[in-house]
């Protein structure tokens, strides 16, 4: 489990962004970040990951204190991954090469066993491995950006957006993605987004930020249906 207790953390020491935040994700449910611009979602996100150090509180994975690993190791050492919002292909490379810099570190048996793995889940990637990811669609590139992320494994993948950009149609297949990898990998995801409702629709559990703190959580279906969900957030509807 990844829990974040009573966690500060900003840019700068004079403006905290984060303001004793608390949750938890656990192995394998979706959880989701909500709220305005400007809440703290993505920060919080960044503080998880290891980008940004908590000043107070702690970030832990199981019983250990990860507030101050940075992201690097979080990836290769504690089966963390995570997913920016932009710039998360590396466009120049072919899809196969994206996949095998995400295996770096594995050995050569089992990097290849892995992507024959992630073939069969995302087969649009296969069909496209020698294809360049700058001439994939929006939505392929989310998939290749959540493929390369798991290829070592990782128990908790953090997703900044995934449906940033995206038509209708590719917001659903992505968000399709997310729920087969929470089920078929065992996966814990936390996950930032700001189309509420389609989130929530996928989600185990979301918690609503406000002002850099907690002002609502609670199981999803709950939290799609809560009048104060939709007067504070979903503006009075939830479709």
């Amino acid at each position: 489990m990844i829990s974040v207790k009573d966690v500060v953390a900003g840019y700068s020491r004079e403006v905290d962004i984060l303001r004793g935040i608390t949750l938890s994700v656990k192995q394998p449910e979706i959880v989701t970040i909500l709220g305005p611009n400007g809440c703290g979602k993505s920060t919080l996100l960044k503080t998880v990951a290891g980008f940004l150090m908590p000043r107070e509180g702690k970030v832990a994975l199981d019983d250990a204190d990860i507030g101050q690993v940075p992201v690097f190791r979080k990836v290769r050492k504690h089966d963390i991954g995570f997913v920016p919002q932009t710039d998360n292909v590396f466009g120049a490379l072919s899809v196969w090469e994206n996949l095998a810099l995400g295996g770096q570190f594995m050995r050569d048996h089992d990097r290849k066993e892995r992507l024959d793995q992630l073939y069969g889940v995302y087969p649009v990637l296969k069909r496209k491995c020698k294809a360049r990811a700058s001439s994939l669609s929006g939505g392929e590139r989310q998939l290749l950006s959540l493929a390369r992320a798991l290829m070592p494994r990782p128990r908790f993948l953090l997703l900044d957006e995934p449906s940033a950009g995206l038509s209708p149609k590719m917001l659903s297949e992505v968000f399709d993605a997310i729920v087969v990898l929470r089920d078929t990998e065992q996966v814990g995801v936390l996950m930032v987004e700001q189309n509420a409702a389609e989130a929530l629709c996928i989600s185990d559990r979301a918690y609503v930020l406000s002002m850099g703190k907690v002002a609502l959580e609670g199981k999803a279906s709950e939290l799609l249906a809560s009048d104060d969900m939709r007067r504070l957030y979903l503006g009075g509807r939830t479709h």
